[in-house]
């Protein structure tokens, strides 16, 4: 690709605007249900040896 020096501005306008939606819409999402999905599995994992939380019986 070329430089961005190089570029003219509606094709870097139009670039950084797919780049934004591209982010926007489908990396952040994703990025939050797998962050989400990946605490709560550790949780999962943890209370499998530890117990559930609570008092003691």
């Amino acid at each position: 690709m070329s430089d961005n020096q190089t570029l003219d501005v509606p094709t870097r306008r139009k670039t950084e605007t797919r780049c934004f939606l591209f982010l926007a819409v489908f990396l952040a999402p994703a990025l939050s249900i797998a962050i989400v999905g990946a605490l709560g599995f550790s949780i999962w994992i943890y209370q499998m040896f530890a117990g559930p939380p609570g008092p003691p019986m």
